[in-house]
């Protein structure tokens, strides 16, 4: 069955191209010097990306391959001006990057609701003969073309906004604990990669208080170099003010080492996007109701003194209030502050990724080639220049 959460789409945008100027010379009876009242092209319409916190998902746009802004209108006799073309508004979920499908470049980012961003700008009406009249050139017999339209074909790729991001292996109760601490309902079963998808949940705390948590595919060693399905989703974690780590602890496995699990984990992100390092973290010790308070103690010990170490079950709630306050006191720390994710360097990390997702939309048939109309086979002339004998008698400017 086809998935509902889309978060990679290719687009071909187009903004309108300006419309042309008039080039007309009023002749009506009682008036046989009536001079020049061209009226100036309307404005081609712009092509704007626009937060919009109602959708969490590209599956709108999924099939929506071409979007194309409306050209203004050419300028008339009796100094008209042409018809601004209507922009064209592309909705998107808060936290969608924006790419240039043809170069690889970073282009925009999206980040709240409400948000607007002109990607492609409408091209400007060309003036009509009336604004180039002079003393000396009352009867000018030009007018300026409008200016083209712009194109782009982007990539749009969203990146899930939260507070806190879980991290940990298959079956290590990222799930469960989303489930326990929101009202989030992800897949839950005893097997490995049970969530196919991110999911979101808003945790409650005192006083009203609340953050949210994003839960994604778990990790497993390699999956910086695309084993398993971590590496498509772990851009959904990468601007998380917070990562907690989740490592089961009721392992009968003799020489099952916790640090060294979460040190497979910290190092699947670094080689993911190094400054994913930069954030705090928190470690999670899941399904420890199955272990006594020595053994507890006993693996404390052998863990990072460094990290906040809480030992929980999801499904007994033990240890889950002492890891809210946990989190709330490392997303309030002083030391814990966003970067600025609108920065170029903070998204150029993707090349692997994007190189990635490329070969998928090849494969696919996402890839095809498009053909485009060109600008002459739309073109229409105006009907405006009936006194005119001969356009050759005539020079075009541009503007």
């Amino acid at each position: 069955m086809e998935s509902n959460f889309v978060d990679y789409v290719k687009i071909l945008c187009r903004s309108g191209k300006g419309g042309r100027g008039s080039m007309h010379l009023r002749h009506v009876k009682y008036q046989p010097n009536g001079g020049p009242d061209g009226g100036d092209g309307g404005e081609g319409g712009d092509v704007i990306l626009r937060g919009n916190h109602n959708y969490w998902t590209l599956l709108h746009l999924k099939y929506q391959r071409h979007v194309f802004a409306e050209s203004g209108g050419n300028g008339g006799r009796d100094k008209c001006h042409g018809t601004n073309g209507k922009s064209v508004y592309i909705d998107v979920p808060c936290g969608t990057v924006v790419y240039n499908a043809e170069t690889g470049k970073y282009v925009c980012d999206v980040t709240y609701d409400g948000q607007e961003i002109v990607l492609l700008k409408g091209g400007r009406g060309g003036l009509g003969n009336f604004q180039f009249r002079t003393p000396t050139r009352q009867a000018p017999r030009f007018a300026q073309p409008g200016e083209p339209m712009e194109e782009m074909t982007i990539i749009l790729e969203l990146k899930l906004l939260a507070d806190v991001g879980l991290v940990g292996f298959p079956n290590a109760g990222k799930s469960t604990l989303l489930s326990a601490l929101s009202s989030a309902r992800p897949k839950i079963a005893n097997y490995p990669f049970t969530t196919l998808e991110p999911s979101l949940g808003i945790v409650s705390y005192r006083d009203n208080l609340s953050f949210v948590m994003a839960d994604i595919p778990g990790i497993i060693e390699g999956a910086s170099e695309g084993r398993g399905l971590g590496l498509r989703f772990l851009r959904h974690i990468e601007r998380n003010s917070l990562f907690l780590f989740m490592v089961p602890g009721d392992s009968h496995d003799a020489n099952y080492d916790i640090k060294h699990d979460y040190e497979v984990l910290l190092n699947e992100l670094q080689q993911f996007n190094p400054d994913m390092l930069d954030k705090r973290r928190v470690l999670a010790v899941t399904k420890s109701d199955l272990l006594d308070e020595e053994l507890i103690g006993m693996l404390r010990d052998t863990l990072p003194k460094d990290l906040p170490v809480v030992f929980i079950s999801s499904v007994s709630g033990y240890g889950l209030d002492e890891l809210k306050d946990v989190l709330w006191k490392e997303l309030n720390n002083e030391s814990n502050k966003l970067l600025d994710i609108t920065s170029e360097d903070t998204l150029v990390h993707r090349d692997k990724d994007m190189t990635r997702f490329l070969d998928e939309l090849k494969a696919e048939g996402e890839d095809e080639d498009i053909t485009v109309v060109s600008e002459e086979d739309i073109v229409s002339m105006d009907d405006d220049l009936d006194d005119v004998e001969d356009l050759d008698d005539y020079e075009f400017v541009e503007p």
